[in-house]
């Protein structure tokens, strides 16, 4: 046993004792954190506008402060772009974080000094927590790989801007830096293509204990790697592999395909980072969903998700939500974002301790007749038959085709690429829709009222997804494909490419 991994026991299982107590204290953890946000809150322009000094209680705060997305908050972004301080939050933002936007295009989200923990230290707590259940500590001496944006960094308005995991990369604790890969130039390298066939030659001769990114982009890695050595499997090339962390997709697609590249099932460990926040992670390898990070600066509250869209939303906070029920998350955090409707969907698995299950996005539904469909309920359709078949998917996308040709009826059309194709399409097709047509009963009804007809499967040729992100220009890193779409724009593309 090497000195690190001797060291990372004892200290796993003092941080670990740190969470499982705020774990069983989830709701004096937010009520510290609610307070204390909003006292540091009234030194702010934000703060001001929205009359904090007479907020006291959570009711107040839902009637003073509106829930937020980034193109109504955009207007105090650019005041602090302009150069503004203590605007959402006291003084300026350490960072901003880079993401796509839908219509502001590249949005800004604030990273603070306060803020910057969050992100660090639950990544750290993740593995941690995966130590100190299961004793392994092997990885901690080998090589660990992080499939990540470039963090090279610019200045916008003088405060350094980047991909969120550029960030994160000036951050990694020094005692981890000697066994990081890729080198900082390989990772810096622009062109995802170029840099994955770097990444492949600095690591094929190297002890790989951890690979950490998006399934779709450690597959794409793996892929390179038995292209490139001839192996079969993976762990012919990296023996002593023990751990893929992953996290900004449902891993279950992607499951079978990872696995077999592998040769052997190994651990993983699921995170939930986004921009806003680092919302939640696995702590344990057998229980499930992720447990939510109660304390660590953000506040969170929850909307019915059918109601995220309306006037006069219900706003939730912890000890109010029920298990099992569909939430849009909202998060009020120390990085100076407000009731901030960051887009995704999640459900809680239990109470004790809080855990969830992120179940889709808010803007990612298909609702062309009523029916909204939301993604957990077409993962769920495709992975159960495709398991049932022994089948593996590479990825897929659906959208609905409001105007078919000829006198057909509508229908959500699923695009497809499979690892290994379905003999019999057709079983396979109506075995999906029966599946769904369980999930979602206004989906069924719309079958039945001849509304709609049964779905229908395209079949895309290999590497289909992969050249379609790549003639959008989000070829690798942290970019996905939308699983759902109530319009056609990237089925279309699809087809076309």
């Amino acid at each position: 046993m090497g000195v690190k991994s001797a060291l990372a026991v004892p200290f796993a299982n003092v941080i670990s004792r740190g969470i499982k107590k705020w774990s069983r204290q989830a709701i004096r953890s937010q009520e510290f954190w609610f307070h204390k946000l909003i006292t540091e809150g009234k030194k702010t322009v934000f703060g001001s506008d929205h009359m904090f000094n007479s907020i006291a209680t959570y009711n107040d705060f839902k009637k003073q402060v509106p829930i937020w997305d980034y193109e109504t908050l955009r207007v105090y972004i650019e005041r602090i772009k302009a150069g503004e301080e203590n605007v959402l939050w006291k003084g300026k933002p350490a960072y901003f974080a880079k993401s796509s936007g839908t219509i502001s295009g590249v949005k800004y989200i604030p990273i603070t000094k306060d803020s910057v923990p969050n992100h660090i230290d639950t990544a750290r707590n993740a593995l941690l927590m995966y130590i100190a259940e299961t004793g392994k500590t092997d990885f901690v001496n080998g090589k660990m790989i992080f499939l990540s944006g470039s963090p090279e960094l610019e200045s916008t308005s003088g405060i350094l801007s980047g991909r969120l995991s550029g960030i994160v990369n000036h951050h990694v604790p020094r005692y981890l830096k000697a066994n990081q890969l890729p080198s900082y130039e390989t990772n810096c390298i622009d062109d995802w293509e170029r840099k994955v066939e770097k990444i492949v030659e600095e690591t094929m001769n190297e002890n790989m204990t951890l690979i950490s990114g998006i399934p779709p982009w450690v597959q794409m890695y793996f892929d390179k790697l038995l292209e490139k050595t001839g192996k079969q499997t993976i762990k012919e090339i990296f023996p002593n592999l023990q751990l893929l962390v992953y996290g900004g997709v449902n891993f279950e697609p992607y499951r079978a395909k990872l696995f077999a590249t592998i040769g052997e099932e190994i651990s993983s460990i699921e995170t939930y980072p986004a921009s806003e926040g680092f919302i939640a992670f696995q702590d344990s390898q057998n229980e499930d969903g992720l447990l939510l990070n109660v304390d660590s600066g953000i506040f969170f509250e929850f909307v019915p998700a059918e109601e995220i869209f309306s006037n006069n939303p219900t706003r939730l906070q912890l000890k109010d939500i029920e298990v099992g029920v569909n939430y849009a998350l909202i998060l009020t955090t120390n990085a100076g974002l407000w009731a901030y409707n960051i887009g995704d969907t999640i459900k809680f698995v239990s109470k004790d301790p809080y855990r969830i299950v992120v179940t889709g996005r808010t803007s990612h539904f298909i609702s062309a007749f009523g029916e909204h469909v939301i993604a957990e309920e077409v993962e769920y359709a495709l992975i159960t038959a495709a398991h049932e078949d022994g089948l593996r998917i590479i990825e897929f996308t659906v959208a609905p085709q409001v105007n078919p040709v000829g006198n057909e009826l509508p229908f959500h059309e699923w695009l497809i690429e499979f690892e290994n194709a379905p003999e019999d399409i057709e079983a396979f097709r109506k075995k999906v829709d029966a599946l769904l047509r369980q999930k979602n009963i206004y989906y069924d009804d719309l079958i039945k009222g001849n509304i709609l007809q049964p779905l229908k499967i395209t079949v895309l040729q290999k590497h289909a997804f992969r050249n379609y992100m790549k003639s959008i220009g989000k070829l690798g890193g942290q970019n996905k494909v939308a699983r759902l779409s109530n319009e056609r724009k990237i089925a279309d593309m699809l087809l076309s490419n």
